[in-house]
């Protein structure tokens, strides 16, 4: 695949994660399992420390709101062999979170307590963040050619700087000008992009997006922004028309600086 060039004017660079910097396999294949097998263990250890209960507490505001808007929830099964009431909130935390999670929920609540999770994983060692070869590299020329890099991701901005800080190319938190989430706006919605070019303090035509996700690129194109299709294995096939709307590449390395010293 051919170079592609941005826009001269880019003072900014934002990426997505899984799929982008990140092979969707380390999310679906190390990530989200992680949370499946300890996710129980983890509650009834943490159940009474302060976080937890903010954590337990966004979860259950996540259904409410769930059943105000008509939208679908879990059906709670009754567990004979639970007793305590304590047993039975763990229980039916349990079943909220893997019923979000299998249901590719992206909710703020969810993403908290996954982030609170992993923080503990990856400090331990037993997980590190995978980054694809051309990232690091990448990123570092465009930070010596002037340019801002941040990340836009579904995942909690903690979870995002877990990733890099304990990832397989050591901690590389430093290479990042700032972080959001779902807390700014679905990805999804052209005005979770309005609202991250105020807070970056450019104009949208000056940011360039990079994803993986045709949804995502629309809504970035209709805020202004510069996009980018990242094209990577294992990622969702586009379309023959989106692959022939948007520029494409299947390295960070092909990203050329047009105009900058």
């Amino acid at each position: 695949m051919a170079s592609v060039s941005i826009p001269a004017c880019t003072g900014a660079l934002l990426l997505d994660i899984e799929g982008t910097t990140t092979p969707i396999t380390f999310v679906k294949d190390i990530l989200f399992p992680y949370i499946r097998e300890h996710l129980e263990d983890y509650l009834s250890t943490h159940w009474e420390e302060d976080e937890c209960k903010e954590d337990v507490h966004l979860l259950k505001k996540q259904i409410e709101e769930d059943m105000k808007q008509n939208r679908a929830c879990p059906v709670h099964v009754v567990d004979q062999t639970v007793h305590t009431d304590e047993e039975k909130a763990i229980r039916k935390v349990v079943e909220d979170v893997l019923w979000q999670m299998a249901a590719d929920r992206k909710s703020t609540a969810l993403k908290q307590l996954q982030g609170h999770m992993w923080r503990a994983a990856y400090a331990s060692g037993r997980i590190k963040g995978e980054i694809y070869p051309d990232v690091v590299p990448s990123i570092k020329k465009w930070r010596e050619r002037g340019l801002k890099v941040y990340i836009y991701s579904s995942g909690s901005v903690e979870a995002q700087k877990l990733l890099f800080r304990y990832s397989v190319e050591g901690d590389v938190l430093e290479l990042f000008d700032g972080h959001f989430d779902t807390t700014i706006g679905a990805k999804v919605e052209a005005k979770s992009y309005e609202r991250i070019a105020e807070k970056i303090g450019c104009q949208p035509e000056e940011i360039t997006f990079l994803t993986d996700v045709a949804r995502e690129a629309k809504a970035a194109e209709e805020a202004g922004f510069n996009v980018l299709v990242v094209v990577r294995p294992g990622n969702l096939e586009l379309t023959d028309e989106e692959s022939a709307h948007y520029n494409l590449i299947t390295s960070f390395s092909q990203l050329q600086l047009t105009g900058r010293a």
